[in-house]
């Protein structure tokens, strides 16, 4: 800007200063593609949530139809953190009587598909969740299970569409496609805030990429000053009009688990 006069300067650059804090387009957009800054955003997030060694967790789950009946069900909840795989989860159900014992067991991989094993004790029998069989319903909620498996970053290709407000907040959004074909999903599209990258919206598409299910997030709290967990997770069917409601509460980390509290053979002892 040499040759123009320091007062007619100072108002250029103050216009090419407000240009930039307006723009829509973040800067990084700019030098990655979409799918190279969709999977930035992913390892972020897998990076802000490593180190926790394990967790355990209380359960109520409330199933709710289209006409608003409900009924409720309380669980408890064991992750194992496997940093060379994924993470192993353990879920047992403690009420109504009638599903009272039933437990599920999922060691997650990270490229092939996780293994899963439900513990039926009217009929005191193990049985194996097939990979073809993940996209059905998780004890009749609207939570599938593989929507119980923790999200690996190499499950999943990604985009970044767009940043957006989302309440008081600035919202990254992106889409992830699920690398296994027999998933039930085509695509989900993921809202996340751009400071501590907490999840407060999914949405599912199903194979023929109609939007089958919502699932919003709420009341995160902050847990060793690093892990934000939500408290209530809703999934909403579109299809169906259903709906099931997930609040977690009693969160204790780095507990005394490990790899012999998640095990096939010891589902039947599960308590």
């Amino acid at each position: 800007m040499t040759g123009i006069h320091p007062s007619l300067r100072s108002v250029l650059w103050l216009a090419v200063l407000s240009l930039l804090a307006f723009s829509e387009v973040p800067v990084y957009s700019e030098t990655l593609t979409p799918e190279e800054m969709g999977l930035r955003i992913a390892r972020d997030t897998q990076a802000r949530g490593q180190g926790f060694g394990n967790i355990t967790a209380q359960q109520i789950m409330i199933l709710r139809n289209k006409q608003g009946q409900e009924s409720l069900r309380k669980l408890r909840v064991k992750v194992l953190e496997v940093p060379e795989d994924g993470d192993k989860s353990l879920f047992v159900f403690d009420n109504p009587r009638d599903v009272q014992g039933t437990a599920l067991l999922i060691h997650g991989h990270k490229v092939a598909p996780d293994d899963q094993w439900l513990y039926l004790p009217a009929l005191k029998r193990v049985k194996r969740i097939s990979s073809s069989n993940q996209s059905g319903s998780f004890m009749g909620s609207e939570f599938a299970y593989e929507d119980m498996s923790s999200p690996e970053l190499e499950k999943f290709t990604y985009r970044y569409l767009r940043d957006e407000p989302c309440g008081d907040l600035t919202c990254t959004v992106m889409e992830r496609f699920p690398v296994n074909k027999k998933s039930s999903y085509s695509r989900q599209v993921i809202w996340q805030d751009r400071e501590d990258l907490r999840t407060w919206k999914i949405e599912y598409y199903d194979r023929k990429n109609a939007h089958l299910k919502t699932l919003t997030l709420s009341d995160y709290k902050l847990y060793l000053d690093r892990y934000w967990r939500a408290g209530q997770m809703t999934m909403v069917n579109h299809l169906t009009g259903k709906s099931t409601v997930i609040t977690w509460t009693d969160y204790q980390f780095q507990t005394d688990l490990d790899g012999r509290d998640f095990t096939k053979t010891g589902l039947r002892r599960a308590r």
